[in-house]
């Protein structure tokens, strides 16, 4: 029998973490450095990935970069030499702008799409790209939004995320026989600093819609909490490892219950 430790073996693995310098990317980056992984970071938001290498990990390799721009991506991908290639991609970087469906406008539509869904797209084309037939792991971030759209006005936001599973198993279906693991993970109720920025305009705003859609999806949690960051960090490093070799175009929700009740 082998090992349990020999499965979850990450030393001299590389890993590609996207919007790694906050909320559930920050908490990826920190858990794969722990599991003795070499952490690519990538964000856009430059100083953030700074304070995490000067912080947190110093070992970090840090790459800012636009991920709405193809052309950045395809500068990345390009850059890497052999030796450098990652050996697990996770596509986490999103955003969650709310507007109503009739104040929506093009210029809104491309800004969620590129970077909830083209990115990833971009990003596995690079990585398939450059591993060719060496295969490898890729992890997709979408939202209990995708599966059942709850609070409103975020209606870009899920087609987007929903956008993301079908990405996944055709990715999972397509590359599957040449040896690339894909999967999905689907995140709910995870406090970051994004959600925790809602809940204090709601008190600060006196915005009632907002208590009403916390109140709401509070009472959808069958655990009756709000998750953390590294709760889902550690399903990515299960799908990552080689405990999850027979897991293939999966859809895992991290989300307290939500999608069950």
């Amino acid at each position: 029998m082998i090992p349990t430790s020999q499965f979850l073996q990450m030393k001299g693995k590389r890993i590609v973490i996207t919007g790694a310098s906050s909320g559930i990317g920050k908490a990826m980056a920190l858990r794969f450095a722990d599991a003795q992984a070499e952490v690519m970071l990538l964000d856009i938001d430059q100083a953030g990935l700074v304070a995490l290498k000067e912080n947190l990990i110093p070992h970090a390799a840090l790459y800012p970069i636009d991920l709405r721009s193809r052309e950045e991506i395809i500068s990345f991908w390009a850059d890497l030499s052999e030796q450098e290639l990652p050996h697990v991609l996770i596509n986490n970087a999103g955003i969650y702008p709310a507007k109503d469906l009739l104040d929506i406008d093009e210029a809104f539509l491309r800004e969620v799409f590129a970077i909830n869904l083209e990115s990833m797209l971009w990003m596995c084309q690079g990585f398939i790209g450059r591993r060719k037939k060496r295969g490898g792991v890729i992890i997709n971030v979408s939202s209990v939004e995708a599966v059942l759209p709850f609070k409103e006005d975020l209606l870009i936001y899920s087609v987007s995320k929903a956008g993301v599973l079908a990405l996944t198993r055709a990715l999972a279906r397509d590359y599957g026989r040449v040896g690339y693991r894909v999967n999905c993970i689907v995140p709910g109720a995870v406090k970051t600093p994004g959600t925790t920025r809602l809940a204090r305009l709601a008190v600060q705003k006196l915005r009632l819609d907002l208590f009403k859609a916390g109140y709401d999806f509070q009472t959808r949690l069958a655990l009756n909490r709000w998750g953390h960051p590294d709760e889902v960090a550690r399903v990515a490093l299960f799908l990552a490892s080689d405990l999850a070799s027979y897991v293939q175009g999966a859809m895992i929700p991290v989300d307290g219950g939500f999608l069950s009740s």
